[in-house]
């Protein structure tokens, strides 16, 4: 794989040339400087009436005891709270992507924010009160395990910025449908997390950064420590072992420290989002104007001043464009989310395809005997749970039950719940199918084994239509919704694919970028949620955590009609699918029009996942498994793994919902939860058998 200009600069440092003492000295000035500016234009900005010229009149000695009170209950904690914040974060990042010697890890990427922030919610979800050092503690542990998954599947991080991205999207997914579960079921006692979940500074007072400061502050001397055995680690791991540096345990003591640094920075203000992916990326962009920037003893504090330029300089802008009091309900979190979005997009823009790499889990070709068998067994078992489905709830019902009411002669009761249930069963049933193609089709597109309908920003696109609906105009009849939910993802899908198209279409950009503009799309969420509703997020909650929940027939008809449509189109281009997961050359040599049929492919997919997600919310991994299982069992060739994957993708769909709308009846899950948790283990196991091989995946 050809690195880019930014991962040119994350690879060997050692054989860069002596810092140049004056430049580098003035790389620090400028960076402090600019740090100090920041800070004192943070200071200036709040609720109150208390400006400028009252915090000068204080440094000259003012008695002004209500500005000073200000000063000290709000400004100064929530100060203190973002210069701590950026400063680990910063460091994490540095330390993250220096250990993997990938530009793309942080402690996003890595799922190490997501992680952390599990353990604080799950101590909340079950009403412990913790003090804010054991806190810490299990942000730690929980940061510490995701970390160490994400790295084990991407192996070490160095197999591939795709592999990487799509590892630590996968387990953040999973680890923040745990967190929303529990947010939904412990309503009352998580009040508030929600946008605290999105990286909040606000404080109170300055206990909390007293106490995380001094965990920072040690951390941050520790890794400078080791800031040597990185400069020779990033020789690659031979040459470090000949020049005796133990590598792993150099690799577990960094781990450790990024590691507590994130989980600090989590416990005081929760997951800040892309600060550790953006600071590095901007000092490394200093390389030509700095040389010797790349150096650990100059890298690792220079990325911690960025961070901090980068958390008060976000906060700085959120309260001068939506004013003090928005400043106070949207958290910080959302503006570094969308800077590190555009940055992953950039990045990403700029990366190389690995080449001509043909889907490394396609399966062999199974006998038309045994596809019939299958084919069978999945209509049979898809059958079966629309069956279930009809009969389990939070009232159970019998066969004659719904016979009688097919033919109009149950009771009042019983004609209520099962006008209320069917809607939601077909929902599940048609959406599943829907995403099971959608997801087929991409991967194909993408030749990459791991990409799913949702990497694409297309399901985050639908979510910003939909909630942007529910949130400004709540009585908005059915087919609105099914229409703006579709045009949002259709203007995320045209977005993402313009961004991607460079001479050509990559399938690796297209993916890294569609991750991107998901991420960024998803704080646009957040934003809208928090501004409009701070204190009630369960309705919007649920929608994105894909409920059937309401559902009426009308709804079902938009997914039904793309089916129609989208299915029969892909089916006649089934051989034209066939080459495209194999390399770029076959089928411009056998005649193909590469980027017609692409582009062709990609819309019946975004169309798709876009009447879907209107439908029955956000539902992850569907797009996913069902096109793995599908190729498992029937082969590679979509003749046969298209109808194979739909009928299990609405047999994944419908079980989920049944499952999750019965287990803790009244209380329900969102289908889309019960998704995400069943997925998550098939994808990680996906990772961890390819873990060796390059192909597709890197």
């Amino acid at each position: 794989m050809s690195l880019s200009t930014v991962e040119r600069a994350a690879a060997p440092v050692a054989a860069l040339p002596a810092p140049r003492r004056v430049r580098v000295v003035a790389a620090f000035a400028v960076t402090l400087a600019l740090a100090c500016v920041l800070a004192a234009v943070h200071l200036t900005q709040g609720t109150s009436s208390v400006g400028f010229a009252d915090l000068v009149r204080l440094l000259f000695g003012s008695s002004d005891a209500g500005a000073l009170q200000v000063l000290v209950a709000s400004r100064l904690p929530r100060l203190l709270a973002a210069l701590v914040v950026g400063v680990a974060l910063g460091l994490a990042g540095a330390g993250l992507q220096s250990l993997a010697r990938n530009a793309l890890a942080s402690p996003d990427t890595l799922a190490v924010n997501a992680g952390a922030f599990l353990a604080v919610v799950a101590a909340s979800a079950f009403g412990l009160t913790l003090p804010l050092f054991v806190s810490s503690g299990l942000a730690f542990l929980g940061g510490l395990a995701a970390a160490g998954l994400v790295l084990a599947l991407s192996a070490g991080g160095r197999a591939g910025p795709t592999r990487l991205i799509l590892a630590g999207t996968a387990v953040a997914l999973a680890l923040q449908s745990l967190t929303t579960v529990l947010l939904l079921l412990f309503e009352q006692n998580t009040i508030g997390l929600y946008a605290w979940g999105n990286g909040s500074l606000v404080q109170s007072d300055l206990v909390a950064v007293s106490r995380m400061g001094p965990v920072v502050l040690l951390a941050t001397l520790a890794l400078l420590l080791a800031a040597r055995r990185l400069d020779i680690l990033a020789l690659g791991d031979d040459p470090a072992t000949v020049l005796g540096v133990d590598v792993r345990r150099t690799r577990l003591v960094v781990v450790v420290l990024t590691v507590l640094l994130c989980a600090a920075a989590v416990t005081l203000v929760g997951p800040v989002g892309f600060v550790g992916l953006c600071a590095p990326v901007i000092v490394r962009l200093l390389a030509r104007a700095v040389p010797g920037v790349q150096r650990h003893r100059v890298f690792l504090p220079l990325a911690g001043i960025v961070g901090v330029l980068v958390v008060v300089g976000s906060d700085v802008l959120l309260r001068a464009l939506v004013g003090a009091q928005a400043g106070v309900e949207v958290p910080t979190g959302v503006v570094t989310s969308l800077f590190g979005a555009a940055v992953l997009v950039w990045l990403a823009r700029r990366h190389r395809d690995a080449g001509n790499t043909p889907q490394s889990t396609s399966g062999r070709l199974r006998s038309s005997r045994a596809f019939v068998l299958v084919l069978v067994v999945c209509a049979v078992s898809t059958v079966a749970a629309v069956v279930v489905g009809m009969l389990f709830g939070d009232t159970w019902v019998l066969l004659g039950d719904i016979s009688n009411w097919i033919s109009g002669q149950t009771g009042p009761a019983y004609t209520f719940v099962l006008d209320q249930r069917y809607p939601r069963v077909f929902a599940a049933l048609l959406a599943g199918a829907a995403l099971a193609v959608a997801g087929t089709t991409v991967q194909a597109v993408c030749r990459n084994p791991l990409a799913e309908p949702g990497l694409l920003g297309i399901s985050a696109g639908a979510g910003v239509g939909a909630v942007a609906l529910i949130s400004f105009v709540p009585l908005a009849s059915v087919w609105a919704m099914s229409g703006v939910a579709g045009l949002g993802a259709l203007l995320a899908f045209v977005l993402v694919y313009r961004l991607s198209w460079r001479g050509g279409l990559g399938s690796d950009r297209l993916v890294l970028v569609g991750i991107g503009v998901q991420t960024g799309l998803f704080a646009v969420i957040t934003t809208i949620i928090i501004a409009t509703d701070p204190w009630n997020t369960g309705k919007a909650l649920t929608w994105l955590s894909g409920s059937t929940y309401g559902r009426t027939a009308g709804q079902v008809v938009p997914v039904l009609v793309a089916l129609l449509v989208a299915a029969p189109l892909l089916a006649y281009a089934r051989r034209d699918l066939d080459l495209l997961a194999l390399d770029e050359d076959t089928p411009r040599v056998l005649g193909v029009r590469l980027e017609r049929t692409r582009l062709v492919a990609l819309v019946s997919a975004a169309l798709l996942t876009s009447t879907a997600v209107s439908a029955v919310g956000v539902v992850g991994f569907v797009g996913l498994v069902a096109p793995h299982a599908a190729r498992a069992l029937v082969g590679a060739r979509h003749a046969r793994a298209l109808p194979v994957a739909a009928l299990l993708g609405a047999l994944m769909v419908s079980a989920a919902d049944t499952l999750g709308r019965t287990v803790i009846a009244p209380a329900q899950i969102p289908a889309g939860l019960v998704t995400a948790l069943i997925g998550t283990p098939y994808f990680v196991w996906l990772l961890w058998r390819s873990r060796t091989a390059s192909g597709g995946v890197s």
